[in-house]
């Protein structure tokens, strides 16, 4: 199962970060995913397997076209 990820997507990761937050938002595509902590701005890049793997949930999604 593919999970469909936008840009600007804020998602919800099972470990916490050590500065306190869950959310992560989306700021790169590709075989590598780029996030951006929303607690302390911290940029991480983890490859899609992992970062399909480790999300919880899509806390808001920036998909176009879905507004309703």
């Amino acid at each position: 199962m593919v999970k469909e990820f936008n840009l600007g997507d804020i998602v919800e990761m099972r470990k916490q970060h050590p500065c306190g937050s869950k959310d992560w938002e989306v700021i790169r595509l590709g075989a590598d995913i780029k996030v951006k902590c929303c607690g302390c701005g911290r940029i991480v890049m983890l490859p899609r397997i992992k970062f399909e793997k480790d999300v919880k949930r899509i806390v808001r999604s920036n998909a176009v076209g879905e507004e309703a």
